[in-house]
């Protein structure tokens, strides 16, 4: 099998992850997530390689420790992975940044991930609803490519992960994050497309 299929395979077999697909639920699920993956400034192939990435990373910290796969949260954008979520110890904190380093075509691995002793429902519920603020005004401002962000709050901090088209464009999403209520601070691994 090339190459550049067994890079899009994943795409097509994500839909079957949901679970009880029609033959043609599957097929309009694959069709959307294709469409969808090239459409992103990281297109069809580039996509499917950090979906491999990100595969193969959750694959290992699963086998490691169940807790410490649903405590990480996982961007990947052309082999860079960001970490985030929380853990009780620093040891998990080392050990999830040694397991991503083990996936192929691992180009950085930024470490976000918190050790706190006890995250409660009440901070969970809350960087949930700025997630879901932030995105949804994302979509919503015609100057933002939203496609090429990933977004994740731990303890109300907001991680922003992908390319932007432009500094401009950076700065918009930067600002709604800023202006959400219960937002803490927001740290950008933002690349600008053309900068080095």
């Amino acid at each position: 099998m090339p190459r550049a299929a067994l890079l899009l395979l994943p795409l097509f077999l994500l839909p079957l992850a949901a679970g009880g697909c029609t033959p043609v639920g599957v097929a309009v699920g694959a069709g959307a997530t294709a469409a969808t993956a090239s459409q992103s400034e990281r297109g069809l192939e580039g996509t499917a390689r950090d979906i491999a990435i990100k595969t193969e990373i959750n694959h290992y910290l699963f086998q490691k420790n169940v807790d410490l796969f649903s405590a990480v949260g996982l961007s990947v954008e052309d082999g860079r992975v960001l970490l985030t979520g929380s853990v009780p110890r620093p040891e998990d904190r080392i050990e999830a940044a040694r397991l991503a380093w083990k996936a192929d075509g691992i180009r950085e691995v930024i470490n976000e991930i918190q050790v706190v002793d006890n995250s409660d429902i009440v901070d969970k519920a809350r960087d949930t609803w700025i997630e879901t603020q932030l995105e949804t005004q994302m979509l919503f401002d015609s100057g933002i490519s939203s496609i090429n962000y990933d977004v994740d709050t731990v303890n109300g901090t907001v991680y922003l992960f992908g390319i932007a088209q432009s500094n401009a464009e950076l700065q918009l999403v930067i600002n709604h994050a800023r202006n959400l209520d219960y937002v803490r601070n927001v740290v950008s691994y933002v690349r600008v497309k053309g900068a080095s």
